[in-house]
């Protein structure tokens, strides 16, 4: 996989670095955090504060979010 530096604040750097684990990279501490993103975007849609939504209405969700 091709790297590329990218420039961060240290205290951002030392946030990250409380994500991770002994022996990972930051690479891989991102990975997990975007992964860990993601779900909860997926959760955020799928559920609402009643519990569950339709799937109906979990696609209308995503389409208005992210249309095409």
């Amino acid at each position: 996989m091709e790297t590329t530096t990218i420039a961060i604040a240290k205290q951002v750097k030392e946030e990250i670095m409380e994500f991770g684990n002994k022996g990972e990279t930051y690479s891989e501490i991102i990975e997990k955090l975007i992964k860990s993103a993601r779900e909860r975007q997926l959760h955020d849609l799928l559920f609402d504060s009643k519990g569950f939504v339709t799937i109906e209405e979990a696609r209308k969700r995503a389409n208005k979010k992210w249309p095409r």
